[in-house]
């Protein structure tokens, strides 16, 4: 699956609802995600499966932030297309 195409299926199965619940509310959500993906790297040991689908979560969260406020994550990673977007070296020599 694409980039693309894991926004677009984000926005069918919750752009409403986010939508709804708005910008502010969702990034809310999105945040409490990335804390528990947090809770999950920090646990020893590690849970492959659990950390799989935290790290989806906070994606499709990241997805659903962009989607409300019109931004393509396509295109938003291809400012990293060439490599570093300051120095433009990888890696990074900044």
């Amino acid at each position: 699956m694409t980039i693309e195409a894991f926004q677009k299926q984000i926005e069918a199965i919750y752009y409403t609802r986010d939508a709804e619940r708005g910008v502010p509310l969702t990034f809310t959500w999105f945040v409490e995600e990335v804390g528990e993906l947090a809770k999950e790297i920090r646990k020893q040991p590690q849970d492959l499966e659990r950390l799989r689908e935290e790290f989806a979560d906070v994606f499709a969260w990241l997805a659903t932030l962009a989607s409300l406020l019109g931004i393509s994550l396509e295109d938003a990673a291809q400012i990293y297309a060439e490599g570093c977007p300051k120095c433009e070296n990888t890696p990074c020599h900044c």
